[in-house]
């Protein structure tokens, strides 16, 4: 679904992607690790069109991802953002329907509200919860509604920026465990970026260690523990001597 062939990208002195390849296969659940600053970010900014990479392809469904109708190509996507990213002077059903009030899926609005409310619903949200606003909510509520906002459009692809961020171990179990679920019930492509092993293992099917711009290494989340691989070892286990030197 996802391709992305030997994709550079440098701010000035700075080069982030260095050719980095990676292939994400319909319908699987891909988690890309690596420290802060790796590139993660960079690399899923890259795909959406949010910043154009230097050199290198990026291919959706065999399609290039740069050129064609933008509002088609993004209305493939959902996006559960690290901070929540709600609008504060929105109610809740309409951050969850911002996408259906407005551009090309736009629904009437009691249809919107109405999709709003099932999808709340969907991610453990009792329907009074629609008409208040974020600041009444608590951080893994907030989280939640995201999720519900994500997914408020049937998206083909998934895209989830460190969803666990900020939350306690209780709560993130519950975001990784509804993560997991509502892939695999609409089939769709996931791809996210973290840092948090617990998430690994919950969400994904592969995962992808980044780091100095490239795939160090990357395979089913099954072979993950005996890869043998320096880098990815040193990760997942924490370990302060290996090849990726700590920033001290």
């Amino acid at each position: 679904m996802i391709r992305m062939e030997n994709v550079k990208k440098s701010f000035g002195s700075n080069h982030v992607l260095r050719g980095l390849d990676l292939d994400i296969q319909s319908g699987t659940s891909m988690v890309i690790i690596g420290g802060s600053g790796t590139g993660k970010s960079i690399a899923l900014k890259c795909i959406l069109g949010l910043i154009k990479p230097d050199s290198g392809t990026i291919t959706v469904d065999g399609k290039d991802a740069a050129t064609g109708d933008r509002d088609a190509f993004l209305a493939r996507f959902g996006m559960l953002f690290q901070g929540g990213a709600l609008f504060d002077s929105l109610p809740v059903w309409q951050n969850v329907a911002f996408r259906l009030l407005r551009g090309s899926l736009k629904r009437p609005h009691g249809e919107a509200r109405e999709i709003a409310i099932e999808k709340l619903r969907r991610v453990g949200l009792k329907p009074d919860v629609a008409d208040r606003f974020p600041a009444e909510l608590s951080g893994g509520m907030q989280k939640r509604v995201g999720l519900a906002r994500a997914i408020a459009a049937e998206p083909e692809i998934i895209f989830f920026d460190e969803p666990t961020t900020g939350l306690d171990p209780i709560m993130s179990g519950v975001i990784n465990e509804l993560i997991r679920e509502i892939v695999v019930e609409m089939g769709a492509t996931a791809m996210t970026i973290t840092h948090d092993m617990t998430s690994v293992r919950a969400i994904a099917d592969n995962i992808a260690m980044l780091h100095e711009g490239v795939i160090q290494w990357t395979g089913p989340v099954s072979q993950m523990d005996s890869s043998g691989n320096p880098y990815l070892d040193q990760f997942i286990h924490g370990k302060a001597e290996g090849p990726i030197e700590a920033v001290r």
